[in-house]
């Protein structure tokens, strides 16, 4: 059987850390060139290259803001120029802040608001229009189940993840005209930079809570995207695709 994403050129969000990092590896080894953008970390982003390369595959890494509309704009004109256009895309950059409603700051909710939900403007559009033109494409969300369900953790943060959902469905549906496929998965607690910022107490009793026992590896998240954005993957558009480990609803 062919790899999963064999002859596809991807782009991911924020590819130098955990999820990001994951799909990434998990994309070059099922058959993707594969580029991503990055905050700050131009050794991680070197070691995400050298993962992505030594499946043989194409890698390219873009210093630039998610948030920057300018920079994105150029990001996928230059990968366009040197590998056509991209045809899956993986919104995977968020930030969050263990903020307390009351006691959020207006920079503290500017912060997370612009980032999470800014970036699916600058970051999907200039892609998106690449897809239109090829008529094809497939278009993947990473949002959070602390936008779904009452969970214990920012509202800013729940927010921004509660507004990707509505992005994903309304644009699934103009996407379809184009021949593009918009769908989501809704991550539970994952063992990354962003899933460890969480209080102990509150990492302790997720354990119990999930059935699972544990918080989910980067690259089980990963896999199960791989799937999503594949030509195997034929019939779904505007899901919300909840990954978090068998949580007690």
């Amino acid at each position: 059987m062919s790899l999963l994403l064999e002859g596809k050129r991807a782009f991911v969000s924020g590819g130098t850390r955990g999820i990001g990092a994951a799909i990434c590896e998990v994309f070059a080894r099922e058959g993707a060139d594969v580029a991503f953008n990055y905050h700050s970390r131009d050794d991680l982003a070197e070691e995400v290259k050298a993962k992505i390369e030594a499946y043989g595959r194409k890698a390219l890494a873009y210093k630039v803001s998610v948030t920057d509309r300018f920079g994105m704009k150029h990001i996928a004109r230059e990968i366009f120029d040197a590998w056509g256009p991209i045809n899956v895309l993986v919104n995977n950059a968020a930030v969050n802040k263990g903020d307390n409603f009351a006691t959020t700051t207006d920079r503290s909710w500017d912060y997370v608001v612009d980032t999470n939900v800014g970036s699916l403007f600058a970051v999907t559009k200039p892609f998106y229009k690449q897809m239109i033109r090829a008529k094809m494409g497939s278009i993947l969300n990473i949002t959070s189940v602390g936008a779904i369900r009452s969970l214990p953790t920012s509202v800013h943060y729940a927010t921004s993840k509660a507004a990707m959902i509505g992005f994903t469905k309304c644009l699934s549906r103009e996407a379809a005209n184009f021949g593009i496929v918009v769908n989501a998965i809704a991550a539970g607690i994952f063992d990354t930079d962003l899933g460890n910022t969480l209080p102990e107490r509150l990492l302790q009793m997720h354990d119990f809570w999930v059935s699972k026992g544990r918080t989910g590896k980067p690259s089980e998240l990963a896999e199960y995207a791989a799937f999503m954005v594949s030509d195997r993957n034929s019939f779904m558009n505007g899901e919300v695709v909840i990954v978090d480990g068998g949580a007690v609803t």
